[in-house]
């Protein structure tokens, strides 16, 4: 009964720690859920209509890799295939975040060592953190049936794509957990974590493009990439065409690897240590790090990297969908009519069309980047590390400026490397109905945006500095949904004006309208001229 009480209390304090974080995503992923059913029924009412599209993504194999399995122009099928990946990559990104912070951040803050001294021991609290993952998991599958439900989709169907998101979020709850062991700092074990997910996805997608289509073209048998993907597994669910259950058996066997793997680990190592140990430090610093920026930089390595790589695959896959839009143009007409009439708005080429929508991914992952440079700004703060800096000569708008620059050129960074990912890969393929001008002034097109995830978290941290995480994640977040899922949510054009997103110019040569990018070059250096005049007035630590 003790072990029982114990496990309680933990489980409690677990909850009341995390109870807007968990709001938060699982009210999102419900709400996208709704939306995403909601709007799909509107836009794409007409079965002919929805069979019609995934027609054009069959014949273009690299679009599957952004959207999911086709299995069928029913209502609910096209649903899944067009949100169920998403829904899954997030519910796989809320899962390591959770077990991360309740397990490696724990034993790097010492609060891990302190509930261990006491009767609960350090099994208690890793099976307190399971329970918590795997409540939070049930949760977020009962928002996506009920947002799917509620959108007037088959309860049936609704249920299996529930169960198969809450399905891939307990695996990755598992891998998690096991990451937070095998890692010295918590910040790697994220950033470890949060790779895996996105490599789920990407195996998902290739299998998707590689796999093999029905003579009708509207449904397709994933390849054998797939197969090696949680989130590839929870589509083979096929929710509202076959409903089938037993897939749900493979994430569910890994999460439950994943736990006896923990399990075995935490009874072997101390406290604090980890699998994979840290390499000695240097006794004296190099030469190159007797500056805040150089610091700053060697902090953010890591992630800057991780993200530069991700524009440069980004890249490589938008020039491989240019090209085969490119022969689309030219092989299938009926293909071309039909991508035509989607975009008739846009005076571009398809390929320059189909390589600005991928940007806008590239983009994202622009932002993300900046704003990491002001979390790790206030995890260095939080720590006390940022304090021993600023004792010395360093004053705080220069320790503020440091990290600005660095946000900065990592944002230019990430989108130089998508454009030459592009430019390299339109250019093996023989593609020239996107120069290259136009791919660096599309790539170009997106730093203002990203710049304003860079000016406004830095704005946040100065005034409100325990916010600056949850603040600065939920701001791209909501970007994201509004600018980039706005117009298939159906949402109004006053709301999804609200995202940085949404005023990225698509670059069409003399008549690209620019003045949205200047608008928000001006609000971002604006912005960080704001903060940096505050920091100046900011206590250092203030909470």
């Amino acid at each position: 009964m003790a072990e029982v009480r114990e496990l309680r209390i933990l489980w409690s304090q677990r909850l009341r720690r995390d109870r807007w974080q968990l709001a938060i995503w699982v009210l999102g992923i419900g709400a996208l859920a709704l939306f995403s059913a909601t709007a799909i029924q509107q836009t794409y009412g007409d079965e002919s209509s929805r069979a019609e599209l995934l027609q054009i993504a069959v014949a273009t194999p690299a679009i599957l890799m952004l959207r999911g399995l086709a299995r069928g122009a029913g209502v609910g099928a096209f649903t899944f295939f067009q949100i169920y990946s998403f829904l899954a990559l997030l519910a796989g990104l809320m899962s390591t975040f959770l077990a991360v912070r309740h397990a490696r951040a724990d034993e790097e803050t010492g609060a891990a060592e302190l509930v261990a001294s006491t009767p609960a021991g350090r099994l208690t609290p890793a099976a307190a953190t399971i329970l918590h993952g795997t409540a939070a998991n049930v949760l977020v599958a009962l928002a996506v049936f009920a947002g799917f439900t509620a959108a007037g989709l088959d309860p049936t169907g609704a249920l299996v794509a529930g169960a198969a998101t809450g399905a891939v979020g307990l695996a990755f709850l598992g891998i998690g957990l096991l990451v937070a062991q095998l890692m010295a700092t918590s910040r790697g074990a994220n950033g470890f974590s949060a790779a895996l997910v996105v490599l789920a996805y990407i195996l998902r997608g290739i299998g998707d493009a590689t796999g093999t289509p029905d003579p009708g073209g509207t449904v397709v048998t994933a390849g054998p990439a797939s197969w090696f993907s949680p989130i590839g597994w929870g589509q083979q669910t096929f929710a509202y065409t076959g409903d089938r259950w037993w897939p749900l058996l493979l994430p569910l066997a890994l999460a439950v690897a994943c736990g006896g793997a923990v399990w075995l680990i935490l009874n072997r190592r101390d406290s604090g240590a980890s699998v994979w140990g840290a390499l000695p430090g240097r006794a004296a610093a190099r030469p190159g790090l007797n500056s805040p920026a150089a610091l700053a930089l060697r902090l953010q390595a890591g992630s800057i990297i991780g993200w530069s790589i991700g524009g440069l695959a980004m890249g490589l896959l938008a020039g491989s969908i240019g090209s085969a839009i490119a022969a689309a143009d030219t092989v299938n007409s009926s293909v071309t009519s039909a991508l035509r009439a989607m975009i008739q708005a846009q005076g571009v080429s398809l390929t320059q069309l189909m390589v600005s929508a991928m940007f806008s991914v590239a983009g994202i992952l622009a932002a993300a980047c900046a704003l990491q440079a002001i979390i790790r700004m206030r995890q260095e703060e939080a720590a006390g590390t940022a304090e021993l800096l600023l004792a010395t000569p360093v004053s705080r708008m220069r320790w503020l400026a440091s990290y600005l620059l660095l946000g900065a050129a990592s944002v230019v960074l990430v989108m130089f490397l998508t454009a030459f990912g592009a430019w390299a890969s339109l250019a093996a393929a023989g593609e020239d109905s996107m120069d290259a001008g136009a791919i660096w002034e599309t790539a170009a097109a997106q730093l203002p945006a990203a710049f304003i995830y860079l000016a406004v978290p830095a704005l946040v941290f100065v005034l409100w500095p325990s916010a600056t995480i949850a603040a600065s994640w939920a701001f791209l977040g909501a970007g994201v949904v509004l600018g980039i899922f706005g117009g298939m949510l159906g949402l109004d054009q006053a709301i999804r004006d609200l995202s940085p997103f949404t005023h990225t110019p698509v670059p069409s040569g003399s008549t690209t309208d620019w003045s949205g990018a200047w608008w928000m070059l001006a609000i971002a250096v604006a912005t960080a001229a704001v903060a940096a005049a505050a920091m100046r007035r900011r206590e250092t630590g203030t909470a």
